[in-house]
């Protein structure tokens, strides 16, 4: 009779966990990956993208709802989508983001239009060096989303309807083969999707429509191209079609006796380089109309005042950039720039449905 007892325990629990497993597998559903392709800017060179995570219809469809979910914050309250708002060219319109349970952060949120082209550091400091190690810090980070990895995972694993996008996503087979590197995968798709190609610039290098005399005027001033007009050495550091370059510069915004004392070291913190000090990454110019305020502490409201900044010459530092100089900007140059600056709104992007919010 033990014996018989024994034996009926071993396959009850041996039914049990064939019934959890059968529960948890997902084999029975399709798994047909459709390859998803990019249109870039012109005269842009083609994103490149990680041969391990290829673009898929279904797993950017899997990163926008990851985007827009509050699942990955530990309270459910916060998304990706609070600090990176589609109608603000994906900033937040704050000098510095707001994260889990109200804490301030201590810099602005980033644009992450054209981002998937940027190669050479992500963040205003360049910690990450692909957009998916980027999407593994604001998780984790005790001030945006405060979410350990591992409860993340097993709130996706647990949860109804994501087993099965990330199965047509990935083709994962069980539910517990849902991971972080997954979910930073199907982020970093959404993210490449992010592309402005389409704003007045754009349709003016296509021969698709015309400049104003101001914005014309503007565009001669920002890239520098005519003797007549004064210099402001815009064109150097946001190259076009992105209007950003890979370097990380001083800008002079900060005022310091020396390259210690930066109340934020930027890409100093990062590289552990003294001339790094004070140093950030350049963001683009598109979209900087809905981006106010500006600057990575958000300390400029308005583009009037960051011509007014770049005129004044800065203030010196033994690392300031060679293009930030006294400049000689005379009050119709400055509303003329910012005239030429508004040609780079992308209203596509801004208002193009496949990149909001689908909850």
């Amino acid at each position: 009779m033990r014996q018989l007892i024994v034996l009926l325990t071993i396959l009850s629990l041996t039914f049990v966990v064939c019934t959890r497993q059968s529960g948890n597998s997902l084999a029975h559903i399709p798994y047909r990956p459709t390859p998803a392709t990019l249109k870039k800017p012109d005269r842009q060179p083609d994103m490149l993208i990680p041969a391990d995570n290829p673009l898929t219809v279904e797993g950017i469809a899997l990163g926008r709802k990851l985007f827009y979910d509050p699942i990955l914050s530990a309270d459910s309250t916060v998304f990706c989508g609070n600090c990176h708002q589609q109608k603000r060219g994906f900033t937040d319109g704050k000098a510095v983001s707001t994260g889990f349970a109200g804490r301030k952060g201590v810099r602005s949120a980033m644009s992450l239009v054209n981002v998937g082209f940027h190669t050479q550091g992500l963040f205003w400091d360049g910690r990450a060096a692909t957009l998916e190690a980027q999407a593994v810090h604001p998780v984790q980070d005790t001030v945006e989303m405060n979410l350990d990895w591992r409860m993340a995972e097993q709130r996706l694993q647990r949860h109804d309807n994501y087993p099965i996008l990330f199965r047509q996503a990935f083709g994962i087979k069980n539910r517990s083969e849902i991971t972080q590197d997954l979910v930073v995968k199907a982020l970093a798709q959404f993210q490449r999707t992010l592309v402005s190609r389409d704003a007045k610039f754009d349709q003016v290098q296509r021969g698709e429509a015309q400049f104003t005399e101001a914005e014309a005027r503007g565009y001669a001033i920002f890239f520098d191209t005519s003797d007549e007009l004064p210099h402001s050495e815009c064109g150097h550091c946001h190259v076009d079609p992105l209007f950003a370059t890979p370097a990380f510069e001083n800008n002079g915004i900060q005022a310091v006796q020396g390259l210690h004392d930066f109340a934020d070291a930027g890409r100093g913190t990062i590289t552990g380089n003294r001339y790094d000090n004070g140093k950030f990454k350049v963001p683009t110019l598109r979209n900087i109309a809905q981006t106010a305020p500006y600057m990575h502490d958000g300390r400029f409201k308005t583009l009037d005042e960051v011509l007014d900044h770049y005129a004044s010459g800065g203030h010196f530092a033994d690392n300031l950039s060679p293009n930030v100089r006294q400049l000689r900007l005379g009050e119709r140059d400055k509303q003329d720039l910012i005239a030429f600056l508004h040609t780079l709104t992308d209203s596509v992007l801004l208002n193009n449905p496949a990149f909001a919010n689908p909850f």
